[in-house]
C-alpha cells in the first residue's frame, strides 16, 4: 500500500491591504467663522461660511475639510 505525503501547511493568507481615500485636510485658523469653497476653482463647491463652536473645530459638509481654532480665537465670543 502506498501512503500518499500529506501537503505542508502554508500560513494563511493576509488579504491585501488597500489603500483608503486619504483622510481629510485640516486647516489652523485664527477666528471662530471661516469660509469654505474647496479651493479647486470650478471642482470646488459653493462658498459657505461655517462657525467653529465650543469643540474648537468645524467640518465643512461638502469637502469635510476640518477648521481647527488655534489658541482662543481672538477671544471671539459670540
Amino acid at each position: 500500500m502506498t501512503v500518499a505525503p500529506h501537503p505542508t501547511p502554508q500560513p494563511p493568507t493576509q488579504p491585501s491591504a488597500q489603500p483608503g481615500p486619504p483622510p481629510p485636510e485640516t486647516c489652523t485658523v485664527a477666528t471662530r467663522r471661516v469660509a469654505c469653497d474647496g479651493d479647486e476653482g470650478a471642482l470646488g463647491h459653493p462658498r459657505i461660511w461655517l462657525q467653529i463652536d465650543e469643540r474648537g473645530f468645524v467640518d465643512c459638509p461638502y469637502c469635510d475639510r476640518r477648521f481647527v481654532l488655534a489658541g482662543d480665537g481672538g477671544a471671539e465670543h459670540h
